[in-house]
């Protein structure tokens, strides 16, 4: 751990007043302030929960990309988890970031959650469990803080700053907050980072209640609150509340000139400001900043990628862990080297694309990604089998941008010094003559994040681009602010207001219209795209940052028949393995998904090569539940989530055996969108402008919510995982702790019953004897991972506390737990429930928040 040796209170007294004014917010967009003349230095956050990307947004210093939190929670392992947490922060020292702005703990309320895959877990205990687990591998060692967010509700993308969500107390203390609750007692975390959206009428950044009552005073937190990015709503609000530092700077609401409009009107007091800048300065302490080589305020902490072969193993090991087995009709899997010799596999989909990890904040520049294609190819390399390929679908949401890596395929980019790439042009408003001028800029795609050159600056991208064919090829583009795209001086797109979802635009993944433009193979066309700052655009944090991207395919490609030559790939081989999923354009911070279907026809693809070969495997990567009408017509199906760079050696290391699937979904898979806990108040209703949400399911999420449906409502349940050797549970016992007050002891045997080693997650639930509609027929209250040779037995010993089994009383205002009867179901899902017996307490218990 950190020492703690520097005075922060004698540092405190030295300051002035409006130098700890000029705390309360960050120096540049990642940095908070340095007083080196005072001996305070500037720390430096980055993103994100799957890796440490650093300072740049777009073409940021390489970085190991881990799994993410989706593929974490399905391990059901928390000494995993605990040594990802570790290896974040050798990742994070290697950006001189001091804090990691992770891990995100909001619960999967529904499928099309945009940033659900960044989160673990529809179960709050797996959540707060296994963020505990990484927090504690995070911090360990001293130097690099967790910042756990996002306090609290943050479940939709749409609206995210602006929607307010009506939730009960009941359903906030045992679904939303719980996860935060376990993590912030038993964990520790240094920093946390506050929600966009309003609970219950109030920004998280000034909610008094969540952050002054339960967060500081209920639980005893003592570390340093940070705002979401552009997530300060408040000055004096916020400030009372007990936000410490609003990000990214410059200040844009806690101004010095309007926190000491504040202190003169007597909305804030010096006292309360001394407590704010008490905990930066705490923060700062933990994670050895007075001992670091100070840098000037707000300038970049040296950068460096450092590819380590360990973590490299432990990805790869992680990823294929995480690896959910849903179906596997007569074996066909494993795949073995024996079983394909000499067959001929048709690889069809997305295949050769690497599906790492889902978009915005928790995208990394990884140091490389592996496809499916070479994981199995060199699985498999010495197997003689043959492999095939189809790419069958278009991957994308978005045309790609033209870029210097990926433009060779088509033509060729020049920019206006004759070298490749564009040239990247800053432009004060209503001066032609630019003020800042960038060579060999990568692509077509220019975003505003992670910088200030672009504020209030019209940008222009500009390059000859010579296509290899002629043909009336297809484009398409989106900008923050006004934007316009030139072909030779000839206006061919024009956007004349500011983007109708600027949030999707500012992670590249919101809709564009299609366009088309003809051009001459071999010649050079000029192309030259501009975008002027957005006004009044509704988002702070965008306010006046120009960024915009443009797209490009060619007639040939885009037109292809895919789906027809998949079809002749699939019918001509052995075993079809078709890959599905979504890339960080369609699963992305900023967005919700527009469907429960799988997108770009993908469904229809896994239909055509299922009737074309009897032996078709789908393995499907998102980040969370989506519909799978085709299942009954394919032999296996693998939930591969977002696995990190090793994505495609986890891949192959489980459809080949080299990996017992040892997986358990962390989130319930409804057959239909409408079956969904939230279906109906999600994402809320827009009246006179303003979002609303009322999250009426109140606490019946995920599995809560399915046990009181008919079982073919769920395609797979919570916690369902299948494995290549088979698993049998039994002997339970219960009885009640030594000490009375902690709760059940839990015992049982776990047999592995198959022919070949592998693990399982033996699940404890909980629930009354006696069914009641006040209460979920069963909760998730323990769990432990066990590995196991053929023929092995092993006594697991679980704690079933009983301030787990408890509800939220919210007249009482306690966690209670009723007297009566408990029924203990050990399962290795909520539904393949194994061993049942019966708990009793004999008095009513009660435990104060």
């Amino acid at each position: 751990m950190a020492s703690h040796t520097t005075d922060t209170d004698a540092i405190l007294r030295s300051l002035t007043l409006d130098e700890k004014i000029s705390l309360l917010a960050g120096e540049a967009f990642w940095e908070t302030v340095g007083i080196l003349d005072k001996g305070v230095p500037s720390i430096k956050t980055t993103d994100g929960p799957n890796g440490c990307r650093g300072a740049d947004i777009d073409g940021n210093t390489k970085a190991a990309c881990f799994p993410a939190a989706s593929s974490v929670a399905a391990t059901f392992d928390p000494a995993l988890a605990r040594r990802i947490g570790g290896a974040l922060a050798d990742e994070a020292r290697t950006k001189g970031a001091r804090v990691l702005l992770g891990p995100t703990v909001c619960c999967h309320r529904h499928p099309l959650g945009g940033r659900n895959f960044e989160s673990f877990s529809e179960d709050p205990h797996l959540s707060g469990t296994l963020a505990t687990s990484l927090i504690c591998g995070l911090q360990e060692d001293g130097g690099v803080a967790a910042c756990i967010k996002h306090f609290v509700a943050n479940e939709q993308e749409t609206d995210r700053m602006t929607v307010n969500e009506t939730i009960g107390e009941r359903a906030l203390r045992e679904i939303y907050l719980r996860p935060f609750e376990t993590a912030v007692r038993d964990a520790r975390p240094w920093s946390l980072m506050t929600a966009y959206n309003l609970v219950n009428g109030v920004h998280c950044d000034s909610h008094d209640w969540l952050l002054r009552d339960v967060l500081r005073g209920e639980w005893g937190w003592d570390g340093a609150i940070i705002s979401d990015w552009g997530g300060t709503n408040s000055v004096a609000g916020s400030i009372n509340a007990g936000l410490d530092l609003e990000m990214p700077g410059p200040a844009r609401v806690r101004t010095p000139s309007a926190v000491r409009a504040a202190l003169e009107a007597g909305d804030v007091t010096e006292e309360t400001i001394n407590e704010r800048t008490a905990a930066l300065l705490k923060l700062i302490d933990r994670v050895g900043g007075f001992e670091q080589e100070h840098h000037p305020g707000g300038s970049p902490k040296t950068e460096r990628a450092e590819d380590r072969p360990e973590h490299r193993e432990l990805i790869r090991e992680f990823g294929a862990r995480g690896m959910v087995l849903l179906k596997n009709e007569a074996q066909i899997l494993p795949l073995t080297k024996e079983r394909v010799s000499g067959k001929k596999i048709a690889l069809v989909g997305l295949a050769k694309d690497a599906l790492a990890h889902g978009g915005g904040s928790a995208s990394v520049n990884a140091h490389y990604k592996v496809t499916p294609w070479d994981g199995l190819a060199a699985v498999l390399r010495d197997s003689a089998a043959e492999f095939v390929y189809a790419k069958g679908v278009h991957r994308q949401r978005l045309l790609s941008p033209l870029s210097i890596d990926s433009s060779a395929a088509v033509g060729s980019i020049t920019g206006l010094d004759g070298q490749p790439g564009f040239t990247r042009l800053l432009y004060e408003v209503g001066n032609p003559d630019p003020v800042s001028t960038l060579h060999g800029y990568a692509s077509s795609a220019y975003s505003p994040l992670g910088s200030q050159e672009s504020l209030n600056k019209v940008v222009e991208l500009v390059a000859d681009f010579t296509p290899h064919e002629s043909g009336a090829h297809y484009m398409a583009c989106s900008g923050i602010g006004v934007t316009t795209v030139f072909v030779n001086d000839a206006i061919v797109f024009s956007q004349e207001s500011n983007c109708a979802d600027p949030m999707g635009a500012l992670f590249m993944a919101s809709s564009e219209d299609l366009f088309r433009h003809d051009f001459v193979g071999g010649r050079a066309h000029r192309i030259r795209i501009q975008t002027k700052p957005p006004a009044n655009i509704g988002m702070r944090i965008l306010e006046g940052r120009s960024g915009a991207r443009l797209g490009f395919r060619t007639a040939s490609e885009h037109d292809a028949d895919l789906q027809g030559e998949a079809e002749r790939v699939a019918r001509d081989a052995d075993i079809a393995i078709v890959f599905t999923g979504h890339d960080p354009q369609w699963e992305s911070e900023g967005r919700d998904q527009d469907s429960f279907d799988l997108p770009n026809g993908q469904n229809e693809l896994v239909a055509t090569v299922a009737r074309a070969n009897p032996n078709t495997i789908v393995v499907n990567t998102t980040g969370v539940a989506v519909a799978m009408p085709w299942l009954g017509d394919v032999r296996a199906v693998v939930q591969a989530w977002f696995a990190g760079q090793e994505c495609g050696n986890a891949v192959a290391d489980v459809l080949t055996g080299v990996v017992n699937p040892e997986g358990h979904l962390p989130v319930s898979f409804p057959r239909r969108v409408e079956d969904a806990p939230a279906h109906g108040n999600f994402p809320g209703e827009t009246v006179n402008g303003k979002r609303s949400v009322t999250y009426a399911e109140g606490v019946f999420v995920g599995y809560r919510h399915y046990d009181r449906l008919p079982q073919e409502s769920v395609q797979f349940p919570f916690g369902h995982g299948l494995s290549y050797t088979s698993f049998q549970l039994g002997s339970l016992q219960v009885e009640h702790s030594a000490s009375d007050d902690d709760g059940f002891v839990v015992t049982a045997q776990v047999s592995n019953t198959g022919a070949m080693a592998g693990g399982a997650a033996v699940q404890l639930y909980v629930g009354n004897s006696i069914p009641s509609p006040e209460h979920p027929v069963k909760t998730l209250v323990a769990y432990q991972k066990a590995r196991l040779q053929p023929g092995e037995a092993q006594t697991v010993t679980l704690l079933a506390k009983y301030r787990d089994i408890a509800h939220f009383d919210e007249k009482a205002h306690a966690w209670v737990l009723d007297a009566g009867g408990y029924e203990f179901s050990l399962g290795l899902s909520a539904v393949d429930i194994q061993a049942k017996t019966m708990g009793h307490v004999q008095q009513r218990k009660q435990y104060s928040v």
